[in-house]
């Protein structure tokens, strides 16, 4: 492969582009190659096309060179996703293809370019009383639904309808060679992209295939319609496992939206921050947001009360949001939601949380960094309910075998815990530690606060550290069956198939991308094992 760029190319992907469409300063080659944890080899040049024709010809022209070509979303990641292995490479920056196509409310689906933001496209069905059934992530002020068919992810909608990629039946995907591959109903010369299924399911092989085997041009969600009836609850638990086993029944009953919880440590984190609990537009979010008057009023009321002295004493709080198409259905959740509360021996607390991020789902994203500045990277597992208190044990133990060394560092370690539709438990363990930040933090968190962190110097040592005992819980959590969203570079793919799945995906790498010039390194897909 190339690590150089001639001139010849950079007169072709200028002539397709524009020129002011091809970045080569160091500043801008060093920003879009790093991740919110890895910052390695810069790119040989960002481009930035405008639409998926200029992205083919873009795709093709490097490809034809000899040219590693990497797509890069929001950059919210932390995998390692589309962070060069090499030299030279080429980071595909999707921002320009920015736009919401197509909102068929007839058929019922929705058709954006790979660079939409999630919160663009939740802005442009909002006053059309849409949604799709995953709507996003917490980054998605951001990130893009392009990112998000690519690593796969949840959230919002999550605790229902599953996971991002459950919610893309059809898309328009670029390949090494320049052509692009319509999947789903798409897929059928002519057909239109209103249904997932056509045979195999071709929308689903690049789903969470983080580039490797092809770029993202548009993407294409089912649509339903708002549910207008919301209740949130919170509750404490003293025991991580009561947490845990609550949060499992209550998504194997389908009684939340999106059920989420913290940790003691994470918690504490929290309230450290200058949040959401003391921000008045995030109070005034909530009360434009609540459907009447009496709810905005008394709603509004409880959070202005509460403000944060009433988690001085919570240890494992889990946050509900229920909702449902009528007021009777959602009552009956709640009511529900609250006989598993006493069941596993937990308290109600204030639902302060549940409500204001529901009310301001796009936040600024300055918890990217921890309250005072440190570094923050979180790992995760997703685990069957059967499986996730033993996970949370065993991650529990590797962290008491690293005890000392961690609070000789000042590594802290917590949780968030999430759950997806009725069937898998997301455990994500997150540190934080006193190093340096690097460009994308201070371009991603607003500047307001970043001014007033404390910039910590690098420290290497610390960092290894934290890596060691990171890539410790991939390990574990690989042994234990677990499955991974946004893989990147960072979890155990192709080294952790049954030997089938591995030559199958192996060969369809292969056809789709033979020269491995599409993120080499992704997936665990090296020249040697494609």
């Amino acid at each position: 492969m190339n690590t150089v760029i001639s001139p010849a190319v950079i007169d072709a992907v200028t002539n397709i582009t524009g020129p002011q469409y091809l970045l080569t300063d160091p500043a801008s080659c060093a920003l879009y190659a790093q991740d919110v944890y890895t910052k390695a080899i810069p790119a040989g040049a960002v481009v930035q096309p405008g639409n998926l024709d200029e992205l083919s010809q873009v795709i093709k022209t490097l490809v034809d060179n000899d040219i590693v070509v990497i797509p890069r979303g929001g950059g919210m990641s932390y995998t390692s996703g589309y962070v060069p292995v090499s030299e030279g490479a080429v980071i595909i920056d999707i921002s320009r293809m920015n736009k919401v196509v197509e909102i068929n409310e007839e058929d019922m689906y929705v058709t954006v370019e790979a660079g939409c933001t999630w919160q663009t496209l939740h802005e442009a069905l909002e006053s059309k009383k849409l949604r799709t059934p995953c709507w996003g992530t917490l980054s998605g002020i951001h990130a893009t639904v392009g990112g998000g068919a690519s690593q796969n992810g949840m959230f919002w909608g999550s605790g229902q309808f599953g996971a991002i990629g459950d919610s893309i039946i059809s898309m328009q995907v670029v390949v090494a060679d320049g052509s692009v591959v319509a999947t789903g109903s798409d897929a059928q010369k002519n057909g239109s992209p209103f249904f997932r299924h056509f045979g195999p399911d071709l929308t689903g092989l690049f789903i969470g295939d983080n580039g490797a085997l092809g770029m993202k041009g548009t993407v294409t969600l089912r649509l339903m319609r708002q549910l207008p009836a919301k209740d949130y609850i919170s509750m404490d638990f003293s025991k991580g496992a009561d947490a845990l086993n609550a949060m499992s029944e209550i998504s194997r009953r389908g009684l939340a939206m999106e059920c989420f919880g913290f940790d003691p440590f994470l918690q504490a984190q929290r309230k450290k921050r200058e949040s959401l609990l003391t921000d008045a537009k995030a109070l005034a979010g909530f009360m434009k947001s609540a459907g009447s008057l009496k709810k905005a009023l008394v709603g509004g009321a409880k959070i202005a009360l509460a403000g944060r002295g009433y988690m001085d004493d919570v240890d494992f709080s889990i946050q509900v949001i229920i909702e449902e198409s009528g007021e009777q259905s959602a009552e009956a959740s709640a009511k529900a939601v609250r006989d598993i509360i006493k069941k596993y021996n937990g308290r109600e607390i204030e639902s302060t949380i549940p409500k204001v991020v529901r009310a301001n789902p796009f936040g600024p994203l300055n918890n990217m960094v921890g309250p005072a500045g440190e570094r923050w990277v979180p790992t995760h597992g997703l685990f069957p309910h059967s499986k996730i208190v033993s996970a949370w044990e065993a991650t529990e133990a590797v962290f008491a075998k690293h005890r000392e060394t961690l609070d000789k560092y000042e590594i802290g370690c917590g949780y968030l815990f999430a759950t997806i539709a009725s069937n898998a438990f997301v455990l994500e363990p997150v540190f934080f530690w006193p190093d340096e930040l690097k460009e994308l933090h201070e371009q991603t968190v607003t500047p307001s606060h970043f001014a007033k962190l404390t910039k910590f110097p690098e420290n290497l040592e610390i960092r290894a550290y934290v890596d060691k005992v990171k890539k410790e819980l991939v390990d574990l959590y690989s042994e234990m069956g677990s499955s991974h969203f946004q893989l990147g570079k960072a979890y155990h793919y192709t080294t952790g198939l049954k030997p089938e799945s591995l030559g199958l995906i192996t060969a369809i790498k292969s056809y789709l991308d033979p020269k491995n010039l599409l993120n080499p390194g992704a997936l665990g897909f090296t020249p040697d094992n494609r």
